[in-house]
């Protein structure tokens, strides 16, 4: 085994400053900076940081990267509820990194023992690395209360010529690929690649693939005519209004469009209506009417009340029929939509944790709705950012997909952007366009390969209708959904697992060969003595 092959490349000194800009640079990756290659310069620092440390040091130097970079990246979460629980989550999840990072360093120190061949660490390390990268990533979607997948590798790549790997092997596929280049790259480095330049190879051949594969395409299947209205109205938690203002709002926003021709669906935000429909008949009237006026159904968003049990709703709405169909959201926000655990919290946080006075059941239903002349997938806000409801969307039939988000709550952050790039990777993962409507912006059009069609300036009035295209055919992505993410997860951790045991057995056997070496010795020397 080469000697540099697991002695540390910086100084735990040096290793902690460069988490610490390596967790700048990848934010700055991400919206708003959106300067994407910056996630990679990010990567590297972060890996470089944790060659040859060991389990602590490695920890210690994953904390700082990750909370370098969360404290940037959900620094929205601190607009109106202050520092707490902005650092809280950025600490976990940073806890979270240090976990996983131990794992890297570990991979680093043990598959080098697995073998002295130099195209193990050209190939199968840098696979390793990236595998255990997206096991962090996993961790942090998945724990606590349903995880936070937030921030992930893959969404800081919206814009770039990367993004198409996700039609083929969704987010998790594309974090996979990132992490594995830069992996690749710096063991070339490492190895003085160049005096040998076939051994550039592998990562070239890698880096070639996932810039200039096309996305997957899908079928299309014509073109329905959307009406998505953002009304800018008092939606936010801590904004003034009365009851009915909201829904005023949206009402004047949609005004405008009321003559505009063929219009086949309306489109309203998450929150549109401050009004449940269900509950209140002049409400009920007041949809019945729109959707008369355009011979359209609706598909709106508002609290309902079903028992003892709140929801966040979106409805179908046809006239003189109501809500036809429902889409309850999936995935409420902890601490935000809901308080999971609330006694032990209280106790640690009153004054936070009584402004959130009801909290919300996650749905069951599916998230799709049959327009008429075609079927809709759903997601409501934060649910984009969980891969089963998108998934399951496509997988029943969906041929385009309608977010409804409400995004007043972080007016003038990043986190509207950061949003809008999750829901354009959304697009070139399913093959479908995406209409993204917002209560305050940023609402957009988006189509199948992932550019914008037709937009609204944030933080204003104002209405789109647009020719949207449907489409058919499920993506790779979509039909390998789950699979993707547990081959690498599982996968990975088997053979960091494999790795740690021949590496043991084999430092075992060296040790036993060097006694053997010395006990011979002995012999010879008492010989000649002899």
């Amino acid at each position: 085994m080469p000697e540099n092959a697991h002695r540390p490349v910086l100084p735990l000194w040096g290793a902690v400053l460069a988490a610490a800009a390596g967790g700048f640079s990848y934010d700055l990756g991400f919206p708003g900076a959106s300067i994407w290659p910056l996630a990679f310069v990010g990567i590297a620092l972060a890996l470089v940081s944790l060659i040859g440390r060991s389990s602590w040091g490695a920890a210690l130097v994953g904390f700082v990267f990750g909370l370098s970079f969360y404290l940037l990246q959900v620094s929205w979460t601190s607009l109106y509820l202050g520092p707490v629980p902005w650092l809280a989550l950025s600490v976990l999840e940073a806890l979270i990194v240090a976990a996983g990072s131990v794992l890297i360093a570990l991979a680093y120190r043990w598959l080098p023992r697995v073998s002295p061949s130099r195209w193990i660490r050209l190939i199968a390390l840098p696979l390793l690395i990236a595998g255990l990268w997206c096991v962090r990533e996993a961790a942090i979607g998945t724990i606590p209360y349903g995880g936070f997948p937030w921030g992930r590798a893959a969404l800081s790549q919206s814009e770039s010529p990367f993004a198409q790997v996700v039609s083929w092997a969704g987010s998790t596929g594309l974090s996979f690929v990132m992490v594995a280049i830069v992996a690749g790259v710096i063991e070339w480095v490492r190895l003085a690649g160049w005096r040998r330049p076939v051994t550039v190879l592998p990562v070239a051949g890698l880096l070639a693939v996932s810039m200039l594969v096309p996305a997957w395409q899908t079928s299309p299947a014509g073109e329905l005519r959307v009406a998505s209205v953002q009304g800018n109205g008092p939606s936010g938690y801590f904004d003034e209004r009365e009851p009915g203002d909201v829904l005023a709002a949206q009402l004047s926003a949609t005004e405008p469009i009321l003559d505009e021709p063929g219009i086949d669906v309306l489109l309203w935000p998450e929150g549109g209506s401050d009004i449940d429909p269900t509950r209140s008949e002049s409400v009920a009237r007041i949809f019945d009417r729109l959707s008369e006026d355009l011979d359209a159904p609706l598909v709106l968003n508002t609290v309902t009340l079903r028992g003892e049990e709140y929801f966040n709703t979106s409805m179908l709405w046809r006239a003189g029929e109501g809500a036809v169909e429902i889409y309850d959201k999936r995935h409420p926000v902890p601490f935000g939509e809901y308080i999971p655990d609330r006694d032990f919290w209280y106790a640690l946080a009153p004054d936070l944790i009584g402004l959130v006075q009801r909290g919300y059941t996650p749905g069951t239903n599916a998230p799709v709705f049959d327009l008429g002349d075609a079927v809709t997938g759903l997601a409501i806000c934060f649910d984009v950012i969980y891969d089963d409801v998108v998934w399951e969307g496509a997988r029943d039939g969906a041929q385009l997909y309608m977010f409804q988000t409400n995004n007043a709550d972080f007016r003038g952050t990043d986190e509207n952007q950061q949003q809008l790039a999750i829901a354009r990777l959304r697009a070139i993962e399913t093959g479908r366009s995406v209409v993204n409507i917002s209560t305050v912006g940023t609402s957009q059009v988006i189509d199948a390969s992932g550019r914008t069609i037709d937009s609204l300036p944030a933080y204003e009035p104002g209405a789109m209708v647009t020719d949207v295209e449907l489409r058919d055919g499920l993506t790779p992505s979509v039909v390998l959904g789950a699979s993707v993410p547990g081959v690498i997860v599982i996968g990975s951790l088997a053979a960091l697992i494999a790795a740690g045991f021949i590496a043991r057995r084999r430092s075992r056997d060296r040790d036993g060969d060097d006694l053997v070496g010395e006990d011979a010795v002995g012999d010879d020397v008492a010989g000649e003595v002899a």
